[in-house]
């Protein structure tokens, strides 16, 4: 599927026919559409109305998460559910996803066959039936709350992690041309990257972890909570503690990276060249609570990354140096640029 989802995607640059135009919202729906195959059974053209409005609506969602009010109303829900603002928007346009989820779960079970199931809601809706149990979690609601955090958690933090890619290989135009010829020597022109090649690639793999690394999408984490009184270090944590075990702090550690503030594919290559582990690499997080996707995540960002500098050298329109600076909403996000695809 991700194969496939590449030659659409390489196919609408190449539309572009190098001129300049902004990146993210051909990226975000070709990841969307990954999750799509596993969620929902099919993929949306680019040009489906019905999924742009779903993924707009979870990114403004994710924004609003991120700001002021949001924490406010975190702060003070008993108050802030009652007062206007910002915030209430939040919940409108969480509805307005739950209603396009029920949608679809209406039209799988139209067609439900439980011997031949065709995605994560038939399997979901195939456990409903077979479960006794009516607090086992598999129940309708859970169907369509547990579909929108996999279609929302699997699109946000993968775009934004190749739109900060597409971003640094402009910024840093000698890495992408390095990277490039890697491509070139290990994969050719004539096919696609595979996940076969990455073993041969440290160059690239350690440039998509730089990537992950520096991009720092989610610097805060995500929230977990003690389940009995802990003692970590001097600090005394009671049962039911919110925790926010923050990933910069090891993401840009002095004292585990030789250059923590730079972008530096180095970090993850040993003397020899090739790729080599760290062990303050956790942009997926760790333990029980890990990103559930993050291997879907690793071959997303391999080969989208591969298949586009592939076909094209990535570059800033004239009149438009690329910055640095993000915004920050429930992720941290490059500032919307445009940039200019030409075929090579």
């Amino acid at each position: 599927s991700i194969q496939q989802e590449c030659h659409f995607l390489t196919e609408a640059y190449a539309l572009q026919q190098g001129k300049p135009f902004n990146a993210q919202s051909l990226i975000n729906s070709a990841v969307s559409n990954i999750i799509c195959c596993l969620v929902f059974g099919d993929r949306f053209e680019y040009t489906d109305k019905q999924h742009h409005m779903i993924l707009q609506t979870f990114n403004e969602l994710l924004y609003l998460e991120g700001g002021f009010w949001a924490q406010v109303y975190n702060t003070l829900p008993w108050l802030m559910k009652w007062l206007p603002g910002p915030h209430q928007k939040i919940f409108t346009l969480t509805q307005n996803i739950i209603d396009f989820i029920h949608i679809k779960i209406q039209e799988h079970r139209e067609s439900f066959d439980p011997s031949s199931q065709r995605d994560y809601i038939d399997c979901f809706l195939t456990e409903m039936g077979e479960m006794k149990d009516k607090d086992s979690g598999f129940d309708l609601d859970n169907l369509k709350i547990c579909t929108m955090d996999l279609f929302g958690a699997g699109t946000e933090t993968t775009t934004t992690t190749l739109h900060w890619g597409l971003l640094y290989m402009i910024y840093y135009p000698h890495i992408q041309e390095r990277v490039q010829a890697e491509i070139d020597t290990v994969v050719g022109s004539s096919r696609q990257p595979s996940m076969t090649d990455k073993e041969k690639m440290p160059y690239t793999d350690a440039v998509i972890h730089e990537i992950q690394r520096m991009a720092n999408i989610v610097p805060l984490n995500v929230a977990r909570m003690t389940n009995k009184d802990t003692v970590l270090d001097k600090y005394k944590l009671p049962k039911g503690t919110l925790v926010l075990p923050t990933l910069v702090s090891v993401l840009r550690d002095e004292s585990m990276w030789e250059t923590p503030h730079t972008f530096n594919p180095q970090h993850f290559l040993d003397r020899e060249g090739k790729f080599r582990k760290r062990e303050a690499f956790l942009p997926f997080s760790a333990g029980k609570r890990v990103c559930l996707g993050e291997q879907l995540a690793r071959m997303e960002l391999f080969l989208f990354f591969t298949c586009l500098l592939q076909r094209f050298s990535f570059s800033a329109p004239a009149g438009e140096p690329p910055t640095l600076e993000f915004k920050l909403g429930g992720t941290l996000c490059p500032k919307p640029y445009r940039l200019c695809a030409v075929p090579r």
